[in-house]
């Protein structure tokens, strides 16, 4: 039986289907770009919502959801409970089910669908600072709340857990929380990532009302950037915690921000 990969040219659906091919297992990607997937890589083009119209002989799904809202969730987490034996949908640090994130009402659909599931309620993905590739070549990267710590995580730890829950037993009915194996301020990410491309690189702090204003600029619903910014306040006198659960699910320990600085170095330069 095959498994189907929602999200498949993202940054974590990607490494999910390279390594699910690289193990042998039968994989469907979902996707509107089929060019930028391997070839060979059987593919169901098109979007999340079309999904229910490519279950064909598949029984696990890792699930990504592409919307900041939940409103067009229903008929696919239902066609997936009527299709499918397991579904691994990537979730959010902090969807517990009092939660407003849309994370959690899917989580919620998914629950009282009654299909077998795990949740992957990853921590700050470290490609959110690919955001500051043109200020790091610059020299200088102006945002708010340097002193927030972050245990920000490596999209291919998510994806080698994902990867376990598709494979292996024992998965079932569990919420894990991902995160990077350290924590670090938002003024130390910045010089590590000016180490990964061999150039100094400092933090400047920017006012919150400028902030606000580029955030309105580039689009932020005006819940998630209020959210957005108590929260990144809040981090500087408690910052994130840090779980063990990547080594525990996979065997292998985190991969730090260094690593994953080094790895995208050339998004940088």
């Amino acid at each position: 039986m095959t498994i189907l990969v929602t999200g498949a040219t993202g940054n974590v659906g990607k490494h999910v289907v390279a390594e699910l091919v690289a193990a042998g297992e039968p994989v469907r990607a979902v996707t509107r770009t089929p060019s930028r997937l391997p070839a060979g890589v059987p593919v169901a083009e098109g979007g999340i919502t079309d999904v229910p119209d490519m279950l064909d002989g598949v029984d696990r799904v890792f699930l990504l959801w592409p919307f900041t809202d939940a409103e067009s969730a229903p008929p696919v987490i239902s066609a997936l409970a009527s299709r499918v034996s397991h579904v691994v949908f990537l979730s959010a640090r902090g969807a517990s089910d009092d939660s407003p994130l849309f994370h959690a009402r899917i989580e919620r659909l998914i629950r009282d669908s009654g299909v077998d599931w795990t949740f992957l309620r990853a921590g700050g993905f470290a490609t959110n600072t690919l955001e500051w590739a043109d200020q790091v070549r610059a020299g200088v990267v102006r945002w708010v709340y340097g002193g927030a710590g972050r245990s920000l995580i490596h999209e291919r730890d998510i994806a080698d857990v994902a990867v376990a829950a598709l494979t292996s037993p024992g998965h079932v009915d569990a919420a894990y929380e991902l995160t990077g194996p350290e924590t670090l301020t938002q003024a130390e990410q910045v010089r590590v990532l000016g180490a990964a491309v061999g150039r100094d690189v400092r933090w400047e702090e920017m006012p919150l009302a400028e902030a606000k204003a580029a955030m309105a600029a580039r689009g932020w619903d005006e819940y998630f950037l209020e959210h957005g910014l108590r929260y990144w306040a809040s981090l500087v006198d408690q910052p994130e915690t840090v779980t063990g659960v990547v080594e525990e699910v996979t065997g292998k320990p985190a991969r730090t921000f260094a690593q994953w600085a080094t790895d995208h170095a050339a998004d940088f330069r």
